[in-house]
């Protein structure tokens, strides 16, 4: 027997009815699939406007409120929580009970595929300001986090907080004749407090992704299979602050719009049981909703090869969509069968005009105002106090200095005029007296002396234990090799002022004065061994110059690989042999006992000491006699 639902029944059809997500709208459930397919074709992004709801009766108080150009006070406010629903409305007018009242025009974004209301409350706050010049979030936002649904509740209950916080917002950023007015120093202290800039300066589009022009570029194939939201498996590579979380970001926020899963984990916290339980939601999605997943993992380098094999299969199959970021090598720190499965992205360090186009557009939205060195006007020494005037102000050169001192790190450099400013506020340093000029108390100047102080020194990106390690160290090798000593002494500051241990740099010094300088010069060798002990000695920062000492003579002596080459003949000869070894001749042999001798050992050797002549006598096996080591490449 067939068991009906509310499909088969007309009647039953209308007790039940189901909201659509995309639009709000509430209906019969056996109207939904058509109103689906009609409402995705004519809103793609989920982002319609619901059917306004039927008109229910208010007080004569709310009517004349609502009809008032004006903002509503807070007591309006809190009187129009008090509407009563009408008892004679259909059921979408009931649905509107649960929901804020909105003037008349306001649209009301839904909460699907991720949007939300403008304003919680929807009364009386105008428009939310809009991000500052440069692309950056709203300066509202960084002042709080998104609360959930249920403080948006609370908030509905009590207007009089909400309208306050929203006429703050609309005083710090428009005055009432629509002049832009600067955030005052106190308000700009408030936005940078509670979250990193770095997060907060996040963008959320391609558009306002910058630096890594080749990777994901207009032109690029990436850019295209990311714009039509055909994610494939990826590797991101790259430094430190070149975009790689950011790029995740970029991609999850286009996932939401599109209904595709998209989930986070870090290599670092995450467990193996954590990754399946991914897997299992994953497959249960695809399933059941043929709807995929991306996987994000930050650090992917920091899961041992057992751990990342559990992707094999499902990325694969295509359960899910991995995506990893590593600042290490993924050739050593990444499964090759993973590898295989996965598209490598190479993301660059970012270049100095990427920094300061990031650096500045914080600024920006902080609402801070660059001096410019180069003008001769000192709009700073102006007496006035209007409110439309910034309040804090920072040097040109100043963003240049923190641009070239982060070293391609947005985060280092986002971080650190953070830092700078919040020092600067929180100290009150006023300007005092320049030049005969005195200047308003109220204002606040983030100088370079300032950003350098924040950073403390420059960020160098060096890894003891990863592939910068080995790559400076190669560098340092092949420019004593070149006799490039002024190359070879950057490259050997760059290690030590990264932290490297001056005992390993020592000992490739070593290696160094036997391989490259050889017989050449003899005594280099002795110099190298000195240089180790004297690290071993005295320890860092004294034995830097000793280290800088000994770099720059093997670099400007003579080099010989006569001895490496012909050892490396030696090797190559014994590993391309065929069959058992040659025996060692008899006249070359030790006898120190009777049974020896009588078996021929030593029998027909020649003492050099006991002639005057040189001996002629052959000292290699019978199946190498005439070769020369020195002389041929191979046996």
């Amino acid at each position: 027997m067939e068991v009906s639902g509310p499909e088969d029944d007309p009647l039953l059809a209308q007790l039940h009815r189901v909201q659509c997500p995309v639009c709000q709208q509430a209906m019969p459930a056996a109207h939904i699939n058509a109103h689906l397919d009609r409402c995705l074709l004519l809103h793609p992004a989920g982002l319609a406007e619901p059917a306004q709801p039927r008109a229910k009766r208010r007080r004569p108080s709310e009517t004349a409120a609502l009809k008032q150009p004006a903002t509503p006070t807070a007591a309006e406010s809190s009187e129009g929580e008090a509407e009563e629903p009408d008892d004679g409305g259909d059921s979408e007018g009931r649905e509107s009970d649960d929901a804020p009242p909105t003037p008349s025009g306001a649209r009301l974004l839904p909460d699907f595929p991720g949007a939300r209301p403008a304003s919680p409350g929807g009364k009386g706050a105008g428009p939310r300001p809009a991000a500052a010049a440069g692309g950056g979030a709203s300066p509202r936002s960084w002042g709080e986090a998104e609360a959930p649904e249920e403080e948006e509740a609370a908030g509905d209950a009590d207007g009089e907080d909400d309208a306050g916080r929203w006429d703050a917002g609309a005083a710090a950023f428009g005055a009432p004749g629509g002049r832009p007015r600067a955030p005052a120093a106190e308000e700009v202290r408030q936005l940078l407090q509670g979250k990193p800039l770095a997060d907060t300066m996040r963008p959320d589009a391609l558009q306002d992704f910058v630096g890594q022009g080749r990777a994901v570029g207009p032109e690029t194939l990436l850019r295209s299979l990311l714009e039509a939201s055909e994610v494939p498996s990826l590797i991101l590579w790259g430094p430190p602050g070149c975009g790689k979380t950011t790029l995740a970001h970029i991609i999850a926020n286009n996932s939401k719009k599109h209904s595709i899963r998209f989930v986070t984990l870090s290599a670092t916290s995450a467990k193996t049981t954590d990754v399946r339980d991914v897997i299992k939601q994953a497959q249960n999605e695809k399933r059941f909703f043929k709807r995929r997943t991306i996987l994000f993992i930050d650090e992917i380098h920091r899961f041992n090869k057992s751990q990342q094999d559990t992707f094999l299969p499902h990325v694969e199959c295509g359960t899910i969509t991995l995506i990893g970021a590593t600042t290490e090598n993924p050739s050593f720190q990444v499964n090759a069968a993973l590898l295989s499965r996965c598209r490598v992205i190479v993301l660059e360090k970012l270049p100095v005009e990427a920094v300061v186009t990031i650096l500045m557009r914080a600024v920006n939205s902080l609402g801070i105002q660059v001096l410019d060195s180069s003008r001769p006007a000192d709009p700073l020494s102006h007496g006035s106090n209007s409110s439309s005037e910034p309040s804090v102000f920072i040097e040109d050169k100043a963003v240049d200095t923190l641009a070239h001192l982060s070293d391609g790190d947005a985060r280092a450099g986002l971080n650190g005029l953070q830092l700078a400013v919040l020092a600067r506020l929180s100290a009150r340093k006023t300007f005092g007296k320049k030049g005969g000029q005195s200047y308003s108390p109220s204002r606040v100047l983030v100088t370079e002396s300032d950003v350098k102080e924040g950073l403390q020194r420059s960020h160098i990106l060096y890894d003891r234990a990863g592939e910068e390690h080995y790559n400076c160290i190669s560098a340092l090798h092949k420019s004593m090799r070149g006799s490039d000593s002024s190359a070879a002494l950057y490259w050997l500051g760059r290690m030590l002022e990264g932290g490297e241990d001056p005992l390993y740099v020592a000992r490739r010094l070593v290696r160094f004065a036997s391989e490259d300088v050889g017989l050449a010069d003899p005594s280099a060798l002795t110099q190298a061994v000195a240089t180790y002990q004297g690290c071993h000695f005295i320890g860092m920062p004294e034995c830097e110059v000793l280290l800088a000492q000994c770099v720059v003579y093997l670099a400007r002596a003579p080099k010989s690989v006569e001895v490496y080459s012909a050892y490396n003949n030696v090797k190559a000869c014994l590993r391309g042999h065929q069959g058992p070894l040659p025996p060692v001749p008899l006249h070359l042999r030790n006898a120190p006992t009777r049974l020896m001798k009588d078996l021929g050992y030593g029998q027909g050797y020649k003492y050099n000491p006991a002639y005057s002549e040189p001996v002629e006598q052959e000292y290699l096996p019978q199946e190498l006699r005439g070769v020369d080591f020195f002389k041929q490449r191979w046996c």
